[in-house]
C-alpha cells in the first residue's frame, strides 16, 4: 500500500512470524536491561573517549608522583590495544591520526616503561614525526608538555590569571565561556601562573618526538578561527610576552585565591569538580602545586573521585572522562515504558521502572543556584545533571529526558518535580529561541578566536538537538505553539534545518542524531507532518538507509565537505544506535509503516545477540565536534529497544506516528 505522496508502506502483521521474532528480540533485549540495572533502579554504562584520558591519567600520576605500577599496566594494555594501524592514536575507533591525541599516548607508555626501541613505538614515533612531530600538538597538549618540562612556555599562549578578577562585562570573563571551559580552565590558571615541574619521577624525556631541540624549536601559536580577528589576537600575545614578568605579583595572589574559593565551593564530593576528568586532574594538580597537604580532605576527595572514573576489564582498565547515570536511566526507563505502554499499573516490570523514577526524582537538583543562576538570578532551580552528583551544573538535555520518563509514568506524585523541571527549562532558554546544554546566551564568538581556544570548544551555543528536547518535554505536558517558549524555539528549529533537510546534531553523531530529535519534537508539538521540509528531512533519512537495512554515520561527518552535503553512505557498517534513531525520526515523521521502517527494524532484529544485546565498537556521540567523541557503551542497548518496541506498537494500532516526545 502507499501513502498519498506514493511513499511505499507495508501492513504489520503482528500474529506473523516475523512480528513473533520481533517480540523475541524486545523481550530478550528488555531483560538484558533488567539484568544490568542497580538494586536502587538506576543504571550505568562505561562511558568510553579517545585515548587522551587514560593516558592524562598515568600522567596525573607522574606528574604528582603517585606511580601505581599494576593499575598503570592495565592502562598501558588498554593504549597499545587502541593504537592505530598508521602508528599513532584517532579521536575515535577507525578514525585518522592525531598528533596531540598520540603525543599524550606515547608520552604515556614511555612513562610506564616501554621501551622506545619496541616496534609499536618506533612506529608511533615514525608517525608523530611525520606530521610534524610534538611542536604540533593543540594547546592543552602543549600545557601539559610545559608543565612536565618537555617544552618551554613559550610554546603555550600567555594565560593570565588575573581574568578571574575582570567585571563581568568584560568581554573576557569566567562566565562567559562553557561550564566545561571554566572548570578546566579555573585550576589550570593556577598552574600557568605558578608554573611548577612535574615530578616525573623517572625522568622521562620526550626528545625523540621533536624535529629539533624541543627548546630551540618554532613554537608557532595558532590563529584556530583564520579570521582577522584571531590574527590580531596572537598580536596581542606576541606584546604582552615580555612584560608578563614586570606584572604585579599582588593581582596573581588575589586571583589564585579566588580560583581556590572557586574550585573548594565546586568540589562535589567524591563527583569531582564538574563532574569531568580534565577539571578534577588540574585541581589536584593546583593543590600540589599550591603545597596543599596530601592528607588535606580536599586533596583525599579529588583523588578518589578521580579514581571512581576507572573501568577494569581482565587485565586492561580505561579512565572514563565523567559518569553517564543520569542519562541512561532517563533514556533506559523510556525504553521499558515503551515496551510495556500497554501494561497494567500493576505490572511489574511498571513497579521496576517506578523505583527507576523514584531514583530520579530524588536527584533533582532544588537548592543549588549554579553557575548558569549567573545570568538568571531570579530562575528557581529545578534540573538533573548528568552524573550521580553535579550541583553546580545541571543540563536542560537531561532535564528534559528525565522529566519526560517521570511525566510518561503517569504517576501523579512525580507532577510538582516535572513542572519545577519545567519552569527552568523555559528559564533557561535562549534569545534566540534555542537552548544550550548548560547556559544561556553563551554565545561570545569573539573569545573563540584566542589562541588558548584552538580546541574550538570554548563555548556553549544552543544546539539543534538540545531545542528539539526541550520542545518535546513541554508538549509533552501540554505545552502548546500558543507559549512564547514553544513558538520561538520551533521557529529556531526551522531556522536551523541544513539545505539537505538533515539537523546538526550537537551531543550525538551527528544528522542522524539531530533529524531524529528534531522530528520527534515537530512530531509532539503537533506541527504539520506533511510539509515540504518535513518531506525533505524524511527523504533525507530513507537516502542514507545502507543494503542491510541499516544507518551508520561517520563521526568525521562532523568536518564539513566543500559542498556541505551530508552524505555519509561510504561509512563500513550501520550501527544498532544510529539504525535505532533513524527509525525512531521516520516514525515521528509518519512513516512507521513504511518500508524503511520495517527494513530497519529487521536489521536491529537480525543483529540482535542471543543475551538480548548489540554490538557496536564505534564511537556513536560527540563532546566536542573535531576534537573530542564519545562511546556510550548504553546506546547500543536501550535505543534499539525503544525503536523495536515503538516499531511494534505502533503496527498494532490505527496510529501513524508516536504519542510520546522522545
Amino acid at each position: 500500500m502507499s501513502n498519498q505522496d506514493g511513499t511505499q508502506h507495508r501492513s504489520v502483521d503482528v500474529q506473523s512470524s516475523e512480528a513473533a521474532s520481533l517480540e523475541d528480540v524486545i523481550q530478550r533485549a528488555q531483560s538484558r536491561l533488567l539484568d544490568i540495572q542497580f538494586a536502587d533502579g538506576h543504571w550505568a554504562f562505561p562511558l568510553e573517549a579517545d585515548v587522551t584520558i587514560p593516558a592524562e591519567y598515568i600522567l596525573l600520576n607522574h606528574y604528582l608522583g603517585e606511580i601505581d605500577d599494576e593499575l598503570e599496566a592495565k592502562l598501558a594494555n588498554y593504549i597499545r590495544r587502541i593504537q592505530g594501524k598508521d602508528g599513532g592514536w584517532p579521536l575515535y575507533h577507525d578514525g585518522d591520526f592525531n598528533v596531540s591525541a598520540s603525543v599524550k599516548a606515547y608520552f604515556a607508555l614511555k612513562l610506564v616503561g616501554d621501551d622506545p626501541a619496541e616496534p609499536h613505538m618506533v612506529k608511533a614515533r615514525d608517525a608523530i614525526l611525520a606530521h610534524g612531530g610534538a611542536k604540533e600538538s593543540n594547546v592543552f597538549t602543549r600545557l601539559t608538555l610545559a608543565l612536565f618540562g618537555m617544552v618551554p612556555w613559550r610554546a603555550t599562549p600567555v594565560t593570565r590569571i588575573e581574568v578571574l578578577l575582570a567585571p563581568k562585562w568584560f568581554p573576557l570573563h569566567i562566565n562567559k565561556v562553557s561550564y566545561w571551559t571554566r572548570t578546566v580552565t579555573v585550576p589550570l590558571l593556577i598552574l600557568t601562573a605558578l608554573r611548577p615541574i612535574a615530578k616525573n619521577p623517572r625522568n622521562v624525556t620526550l626528545d625523540e618526538l621533536f624535529t629539533k631541540s624541543r627548546f630551540e624549536e618554532d613554537y608557532r601559536i595558532k590563529n584556530p578561527t583564520e579570521h582577522w580577528i584571531g590574527s590580531l589576537m596572537i598580536v596581542l600575545d606576541r606584546l604582552a610576552r615580555p612584560i608578563e614578568k614586570f606584572l604585579p605579583n599582588y593581582f596573581v595572589n588575589r586571583s589564585i585565591d579566588k580560583a581556590l574559593s572557586f574550585i573548594a565551593q565546586r568540589l562535589n564530593g567524591e563527583d569531582g569538580l564538574g563532574g569531568i576528568f580534565p577539571a578534577m586532574a588540574n585541581a589536584l594538580m593546583a593543590f600540589d602545586a599550591l603545597e596543599i597537604p596530601r592528607n588535606d580532605p580536599r586533596v583525599i576527595t579529588a583523588r578518589k573521585a578521580i579514581d571512581k572514573l576507572l573501568i577494569f576489564q581482565n587485565d586492561e582498565a580505561y579512565c572514563q572522562p565523567c559518569l553517564s547515570p543520569v542519562w541512561d536511566t532517563g533514556l533506559a526507563a523510556h525504553a521499558m515504558l515503551e515496551v510495556n505502554q500497554s501494561a497494567g499499573p500493576r505490572d511489574a516490570r511498571i513497579d521496576t521502572i517506578g523505583k527507576s523514577c523514584d531514583w530520579l526524582e530524588d536527584l533533582q537538583i532544588r537548592d543549588c543556584m549554579g553557575d548558569w543562576a549567573t545570568w538568571r538570578p531570579k530562575l528557581r532551580p529545578g534540573g538533573w545533571a548528568f552524573q550521580y552528583r553535579n550541583d553546580y551544573y545541571p543540563d536542560v538535555d537531561d532535564t528534559a529526558v528525565v522529566a519526560m520518563a517521570l511525566h510518561r509514568t503517569g504517576n501523579k506524585k512525580y507532577e510538582p518535580a516535572i513542572q519545577r523541571a519545567a519552569e527552568w527549562v523555559v528559564g533557561m532558554q535562549s534569545k534566540g529561541g534555542g537552548w544550550a546544554a548548560f547556559d544561556v546566551d553563551n554565545e561570545y564568538y569573539i573569545l573563540e578566536n584566542m589562541p588558548f581556544a584552538d580546541h574550538g570548544a570554548l563555548l556553549d551555543p544552543p544546539s539543534a538537538d538540545v531545542t528539539a528536547r526541550c520542545i518535546s518535554f513541554l508538549a509533552q505536558i501540554g505545552y502548546d505553539s500558543s507559549h512564547p517558549a514553544m513558538r520561538r524555539g520551533i521557529k529556531y528549529l526551522k531556522r536551523e534545518q541544513e539545505a539537505s533537510g538533515s539537523w546538526f546534531g550537537r551531543w550525538g553523531t551527528n544528522y542522524i542524531y539531530g533529524t531524529w530529535s528534531v522530528l520527534s519534537a515537530i512530531n509532539i508539538a503537533g506541527e504539520d507532518i506533511t510539509t515540504p521540509d518535513i518531506k525533505q528531512a524524511v527523504d533525507w533519512l530513507i537516502g542514507q538507509q545502507r543494503e542491510d537495512g541499516g544507518w551508520g554515520e561517520d563521526c568525521a561527518s562532523y568536518w564539513p565537505t566543500p559542498d556541505e552535503e551530508q552524505d555519509h553512505n561510504d561509512f563500513a557498517l550501520s550501527l544498532p544506535s544510529q539504525t535505532a534513531w533513524a527509525i525512531l525520526g521516520l516514525m515521528a515523521a509518519g512513516e512507521g509503516k513504511s518500508d524503511a521502517v520495517a527494513k530497519g527494524a529487521q536489521f536491529l532484529i537480525e543483529t540482535c545477540q542471543e543475551d538480548g544485546d548489540w554490538v557496536e565498537e564505534h564511537f556513536n556521540a560527540v563532546g566536542f565536534p573535531r576534537v573530542f567523541y564519545l562511546r556510550y557503551h548504553g546506546y547500543r542497548q536501550y535505543f534499539p529497544l525503544l525503536a523495536l518496541a515503538r516499531y511494534r506498537n505502533l503496527a498494532s494500532t490505527d496510529l501513524n506516528h508516536p504519542i510520546f516526545g522522545l
